[in-house]
């Protein structure tokens, strides 16, 4: 009887904390010790998928020989798109290698989704390069001997780049935002040409620096003196040491700033730069001025990528889809606890219970893990729901069949849920195995859709074995114990 209680506690105590957290968007709690702080704030929002909340879904592919891609690369890639895209505001970004040369991502509610693909795509690689006396023009292709040093990939992104007062730009060196053939924030010169100049391409010019030297936590984006958007920068200690020595011995030469291999400016040294600061201008607007502070913030590719594919999922097929799931699931849930009901009696109503607290207690799980729904992941959910259902039907045609020989009843329900666990037991198990298969595959391949649903029907499993198991025999015992007219056999279907 004292186990009985302490089970009891239990689930009282999880159905109590599945009621809070399944509707509420914010847990808070006070600290007691310390007035005005909370001990426990979190946000517990249902997050919908792609299909159901609409949003945009983006393929990139390494822009090279996908043989040569090396995997560690690949991972780091997707590490750095995914907090470029976190920067922008873009809240559970979803992001995933698929073979051995793509990367899948989904931004669910994006507002802005040029924005997001053009900060995506760049590479990001920043160049300060040395030209000596002869500039080439803003726009131009040209190829340095940054990769033929041996150098590791640049740790940051570049941009255009203009240090304050000691360097100042030709007449000629002011870039105008204009992306190429995709939509682009990077700054690049109006009139830029489409394939680089037979000149620029025969040399090999110097660099200097690389965005690798600029420090992250002090790019920042604001507005000038006469309200243009430019990019105050500042490079990290050992860079500015050798910033300084350079410029010191290179007045009067061009120092340009080149990004991805195009040149957005050509300022001149009229002095030694001894502090280490930059300034980024051009005509950027407030989005193209944040996009590319967050390139030069979080990092160049080290694989530069293309986007092979994109798809824009309207809100408004979303919204459909989450009504007619709420409508199934609805319905589903309706027709199986009239039939549990009326089919198997008391166990049959303590059973539809059970299937409540199961109900919320999975909620419960995917708001706190959390679980990113889509179609085939409630789809996951309602398939979970009739498994549980079944391990309770597996129960209790055990436990008619020990009272028709003659048990008593309690000695039915014992004899009835110890005989059907092995049965429960290895289809249970075989369901997992196969969500794991599942969410492997969706994992390498990339399908956001197979591993939802996976996701949602192992948890969903895992609950219903709980309260299958322990809840449903747990008040059935109770109920005898307490109401004895329970016991008559046509409470049980017989």
């Amino acid at each position: 009887m004292r186990r009985q209680n302490l089970w009891l506690f239990l689930i009282i105590v999880l159905v109590v904390v599945a009621l809070v957290v399944d509707f509420s968007q914010v847990i808070q709690i006070p600290n007691p010790l310390n007035a005005g702080a909370m001990l426990i704030y979190r946000e517990v929002p249902i997050r919908l998928g792609l299909d159901l909340r609409g949003g945009l879904q983006a393929v990139l592919q390494a822009d090279m020989d996908c043989a040569k891609v090396n995997p560690s690369d690949l991972q780091v890639t997707r590490q750095i798109l995914e907090r470029r895209a976190n920067a922008l505001g873009v809240s559970e970004i979803t992001m995933q290698i698929a073979g051995n040369c793509r990367i899948v991502a989904e931004f669910p509610g994006v507002d802005n989704p040029d924005q997001v693909v053009a900060t995506l795509q760049q590479t990001g690689r920043l160049e300060f390069v040395e030209m000596g006396n002869e500039p080439v023009p803003e726009g131009t292709l040209i190829q340095t001997d940054y990769g033929q040093q041996g150098s590791s990939s640049p740790g940051n992104d570049g941009a255009k780049v203009t240090p304050p007062a000691e360097m100042t730009p030709s007449a000629a060196s002011t870039a105008t935002p204009i992306p190429p053939e995709t939509p682009s924030a990077t700054p690049v010169a109006a009139g830029t040409p489409s394939a680089p100049e037979p000149a620029a391409q025969a040399k090999v010019y110097h660099t200097v620096l690389t965005g690798a030297a600029l420090e992250p936590a002090r790019i920042l984006v604001r507005q000038d003196q006469v309200g243009k958007f430019v990019i105050e920068f500042a490079l990290k200690p050992d860079a500015k040491q050798l910033f300084a020595d350079y410029t010191s011995t290179h007045i009067g030469q061009v120092l340009a700033i080149v990004l991805d291999g195009r040149v957005i400016s050509t300022p001149v040294i009229q002095s030694a730069i001894t502090d280490g600061a930059g300034v980024i201008t051009g005509n950027f607007t407030e989005e193209s001025a944040n996009a590319l502070a967050i390139q030069l913030r979080y990092g160049a590719l080290p694989i530069p990528v293309k986007i092979v594919q994109t798809q824009t999922i309207g809100p408004t097929l979303g919204e459909e889809s989450v009504r007619k799931s709420v409508v199934a699931g609805v319905i589903g849930i309706v027709t199986v606890i009239l039939f549990m009901g009326l089919y198997y009696r008391l166990p049959g109503l303590l059973a539809d219970l059970a299937l409540i607290i199961y109900a919320l207690l999975s909620l419960m799980l995917f708001k706190l893990i959390p679980v990113v729904l889509t179609l085939p992941g409630i789809a996951g959910f309602i398939l979970s729901i009739g498994m549980a259902v079944d391990a309770n039907v597996l129960i209790f045609e055990r436990l008619k069949e020990e009272l028709r020989a003659g048990r008593t009843l309690r000695q039915a329900i014992d004899l009835g849920w110890n005989r059907a666990w092995p049965s429960i037991r290895d289809s249970n198990i075989s369901t997992l195995i196969t969500c794991a298969i599942l969410f492997t595959f969706g994992s390498t391949f990339g399908a956001s859709i197979v591993k939802g649903f996976s996701v949602t029907l192992a948890l969903g499993v895992l609950v219903s074995l709980f309260t299958a198991i322990l809840v449903t025999r747990l008040f059935l015992h109770l109920v005898l114990d307490n109401i004895k007219l329970a016991e008559h056999p046509r409470w049980f279907g017989l």
